[in-house]
């Protein structure tokens, strides 16, 4: 998915706009989803691809919302990133190419893995109750 960058400005809320496309995070603690303990699937914010589950969901005590693993197994893309000190692993929407968060080796079994990921890069979508 392409688009000139400033379509994205037009379309993003300034806070998605500098995390999605310019990397940047939100504070600890203060995104909308790193508490949230309803069941449904979280989305891009940009483009809408399907990225986690709510029952992949747990509270690593961090401030944002973290998973054990993406929805689907190609559901997120990842790439080095050396933009601090210490190397860290991207995740990046597949569709889109927009920032999402980072993954880590330190979560919980079975994966090991905690995706740790910024609310303002997600919208959520509600499980309907049946």
């Amino acid at each position: 998915m392409k688009k000139k960058e400033s379509e994205w400005n037009q379309c993003l809320t300034p806070e998605q706009y500098c995390i999605l496309r310019k990397k940047g995070t939100e504070r600890a603690f203060t995104g909308k989803y790193w508490d949230n303990k309803k069941k449904g699937e979280y989305v891009c914010a940009a483009c809408g691809h399907r990225l986690f589950l709510s029952d992949d969901k747990f509270d690593s005590g961090t401030g944002w919302p973290s998973f054990t693993k993406p929805a689907e197994s190609d559901g997120v893309k990842t790439q080095l990133d050396l933009s601090i000190i210490m190397p860290r692993k991207e995740v990046l929407c597949p569709k889109c190419g927009g920032h999402l968060g980072h993954v880590f080796s330190d979560g919980p079994k079975p994966t090991g893995k905690r995706f740790c990921i910024n609310s303002a890069a997600l919208k959520f979508k509600e499980k309907k109750k049946k």
